[in-house]
């Protein structure tokens, strides 16, 4: 078990909404060697824990399911006493997930971030279908919690599944987390402890990505075995044995099938309108990264 780690940087900027509340961080102690996934939501952030834990773990041994051995500390589906404890009990490396941007959680110069990126249209496109499946006692349940935990849910509301054109607007305006989550990690490329991977690398070259970041995370490679903890994390095999990545049916109509749904990308041609690309494009400008572009040389 790593040592305690020191906080280098406190939380800066609230981030609540009806699903997640960066305040549930204040009841983490951070040690040195933890790996967070940070992306937006429908950015690959389970692929990126299903590589993380099969490279900790070289296998497919892993001591649970790997939405349970990395928990999503931000999120308000479970009571926050149970992940700490979760975690607290971990004797190897742990690996956090969170979907809140970089100025929202605790900033730790000896553990490792891995930031997951993806164009942000498809990204919305997947968001759709990701919302439209949460199961609706579950929302009722959030959206009821919500203010007693002190969240106002008056500026974001409810998201409006019906419709994609409305849905949009929603995450363009009311929500923009996307623009948020990557404009504030953008501010610590370069850092050692960072580590900036995007989407469609990882569909097109899922063995290279692996590589960088078991040489990121300082996790050798047995090239005996690589070629089996690739196949591990592709999205068929996931898709195949969802019960070793998580527990979706409790949360999720249709369980993995609507989770894992295709994960393809420009799902948003030909549906979202010539305003709305050019929407998009206004407030990619307006957060001041359009000119910046990923490591691998794909726009963000």
């Amino acid at each position: 078990m790593s040592a305690k780690a020191a906080v280098d940087r406190p939380i800066e900027r609230e981030y609540r909404s009806i699903v997640s509340d960066n305040f549930r961080w204040q009841q983490f102690e951070p040690r040195a060697g933890d790996i967070f996934v940070c992306t937006p939501p429908k950015c690959g952030t389970t692929w990126m824990q299903t590589i993380v834990e099969t490279l900790v773990f070289q296998g497919r041994d892993l001591p649970g399911a790997v939405m349970d051995i990395a928990p999503w500390i931000d999120a308000r589906f479970h009571p926050l006493d149970e992940i700490t404890a979760r975690l607290d009990a971990q004797t190897h490396r742990r690996s956090i997930k969170t979907h809140t941007p970089a100025d929202g959680i605790p900033w730790v110069s000896t553990a490792s971030y891995i930031v997951v990126g993806r164009d942000g249209r498809d990204a919305c496109m997947s968001m759709l279908n990701h919302m439209r499946n949460i199961r609706p006692d579950v929302m009722m349940e959030l959206a009821m919690s919500a203010e007693a935990d002190g969240i106002d849910l008056s500026e974001t509301g409810l998201p409006p599944t019906e419709d994609v054109h409305e849905f949009f607007e929603w995450s363009m305006n009311s929500y923009p987390l996307w623009f948020e989550h990557v404009a504030a990690f953008w501010q610590h490329y370069g850092e050692p402890n960072v580590l900036l991977v995007h989407y469609n690398d990882m569909k097109a070259d899922l063995d290279a990505q692996m590589r960088q970041v078991s040489e990121f995370l300082g996790i050798p490679v047995d090239e005996q075995r690589w070629s089996e903890l690739v196949e591990l994390c592709t999205f068929a095999s996931m898709k195949a044995r969802p019960d070793e990545i998580g527990d979706f049916e409790s949360h999720f109509v249709g369980g993995a099938d609507t989770f894992l749904y295709k994960g393809t990308n420009d799902r948003w041609r030909d549906v979202l309108t010539e305003d709305e690309l050019a929407t998009f494009d206004t407030l990619v400008k307006a957060v001041s990264y359009t000119h910046l572009t990923l490591p691998t040389n794909r726009e963000v």
